[in-house]
């Protein structure tokens, strides 16, 4: 059965009330491909999230900053092909949303009408409020993102962890209070110390989804290619890997081309077969 944002949204924890009976965390993943995404929907996750970390793990860029949006769709169209039940998310890219809420909710339509996604995320705190206020007016659902924010690396001196002191902590307080006031319906919450994670997690009404953010929060995402150990130009500390799927298909590889330049690969059960007399039919009697 096709999950919905609603349903996401009611999965909050409320860890301030204590319930013999809580609500199931969110899990979230991310895919970028119609059978990455297969995979994901079949396993049952809730959401799916069309991460701009495309451009690092599937386009090979340096940093989320340079995938475009009609990259992004693309991906995103193939993963809605891949996908029946969880949650889509479109993640909209940067400079797709920093002019202003004009620009952002012409794209969000893009994402929701040409690849099919029942939602959008986009990055910043209280700054966005306004664009996340006005996409939702617009009947697009919003998720949204504060912490450690990609798209602003270069900006903010690289990938650190956030809130480590008294002023920053508090202005993720108040950016996820924003965010909700404005109407989003879930925060990620990126690389973030856990009892601060904890904090903002029972100071908001709508599900917090970590990555990087300790166990109090309502769900918990994790790049598709991190997980499954595909992407190895770095591993964030946050990450954990449930299988190596490099040295597996790296060893699938090799044995391939030794068989093949062996001589040992197809065999006889890999081909197809003709009957003699068509072959003599061709040939003739020698």
């Amino acid at each position: 059965m096709k999950k919905t944002v609603p349903e996401i949204a009611g999965r909050k924890q409320l860890a301030r009330v204590p319930d013999k009976n809580p609500p199931q965390k969110i899990a979230m993943v991310t895919a970028y491909d119609y059978p990455t995404a297969l995979l994901a929907d079949r396993a049952g996750m809730d959401v799916i999230l069309v991460g701009d970390s495309l451009a690092m793990v599937v386009l090979g860029y340096e940093s989320t900053v340079s995938v475009t949006m009609e990259e992004m769709l693309h991906h995103a169209k193939a993963v809605r092909r891949g996908t029946k039940e969880a949650v889509l998310v479109g993640d909209l890219p940067f400079g797709s949303y920093q002019e202003g809420p004009q620009q952002a909710v012409h794209n969000a339509v893009r994402f929701l009408k040409e690849a099919g996604m029942d939602a959008v995320k986009l990055e910043g705190g209280a700054t966005h409020a306004e664009t996340v206020r006005a996409l939702v007016q617009n009947g697009i659902p919003v998720m949204g993102h504060i912490g450690l924010l990609p798209q602003l690396v270069s900006a903010t001196g690289g990938f650190k962890v956030q809130g480590r002191d008294t002023k920053t902590a508090q202005r993720l307080i108040d950016d996820a209070k924003a965010l909700e006031e404005a109407g989003c319906f879930s925060i990620v919450l990126e690389a973030i110390p856990d009892r601060l994670a904890g904090l903002i997690t029972r100071s908001i009404n709508i599900p917090t989804i970590g990555i990087g953010a300790g166990p109090e929060c309502d769900g918990q995402v994790l790049v598709m290619h991190d997980l499954i150990g595909l992407f190895d130009r770095f591993t964030p500390r946050f990450v954990k890997k449930y299988a190596d799927g490099a040295t597996l298909i790296g060893d699938a590889l090799t044995q391939y081309r030794h068989e093949v330049q062996a001589g040992e690969f197809p065999g006889p059960e890999h081909s197809f077969t003709i009957k003699d007399e068509v072959i003599e039919g061709l040939y003739g009697d020698k």
